[in-house]
């Protein structure tokens, strides 16, 4: 029997970092480009932790927030970090699915099919 090769089709983002550099330098650009080139079918970035933060006090980051959705990038938050931030009712106004991420990335890491990369 002929073993087929599956190809992953997604790609997840995890951002994480309170630095905004990291941000702008290397998840928002990668992942961005990585919808846009057509690099991966689906891309989903998730902020989670420090980021959430961040993400809210910084215009410019919610303007890149807004191309990468404009783009169809899928956006997501983690509500325990948001909430512990006080930021859930702002990262839902910028268009970002707040929830509780635990069991939704432990199965995304489980999935075959998708990749996760983190910054």
């Amino acid at each position: 029997m002929e073993e087929r090769s599956v190809k992953p089709d997604t790609l997840v983002v995890v951002w994480s970092s309170g630095d905004r550099e990291v941000a702008t330098k290397m998840a928002f650009l990668y992942t961005l480009n990585a919808k846009r080139r057509d690099w991966w079918k689906h891309v989903t970035l998730i902020v989670w932790g420090p980021s959430a933060k961040l993400l809210t006090e910084d215009s410019e980051l919610q303007g890149r927030i807004e191309e990468m959705r404009e783009a169809g990038v899928g956006l997501k938050a983690c509500k325990a970090c948001s909430d512990s931030y006080g930021v859930s009712e702002i990262l839902e106004k910028l268009g970002i699915e707040v929830q509780y991420m635990g069991e939704p990335f432990t199965q995304i890491l489980k999935d075959e099919y998708q990749r996760v990369i983190t910054f």
